[in-house]
């Protein structure tokens, strides 16, 4: 991947430009891709794969099981109320009420 440089698209919108390398057959997939899926171009369908990225989060393994560990420890009554949390540790929360 190269560094960005700013081009002009037709729209008249400043955007940088990214290039990517590669390999002939994972571009055959791509074009099979976004051509199956309606896109106009390649562009367009790898800005969306992109912004997709960007805009869904995805979980590794270890976030997963941190979840499902969460959620089984709400079912199970094993959580604690804020209120709980305040006089275990006796907390002063006078300044971050104030700030909310």
């Amino acid at each position: 991947m190269s560094d960005a440089s700013p081009t002009k698209p037709s729209d008249g919108d400043e955007r940088p430009q990214i290039n990517v390398r590669v390999t002939p057959t994972f571009l055959e997939q791509i074009d099979d891709v976004w051509q199956g899926r309606g896109f106009n171009s390649r562009s367009e369908y790898i800005r969306h794969v992109l912004r997709d990225s960007v805009e869904t989060p995805t979980f590794d393994r270890d976030e997963l099981s941190a979840l499902a560990r969460a959620e089984r420890e709400i079912r199970d009554g094993e959580t604690y109320s804020r209120e709980e949390i305040i006089d275990e540790f006796d907390l002063d929360t006078t300044e971050s009420s104030e700030e909310e």
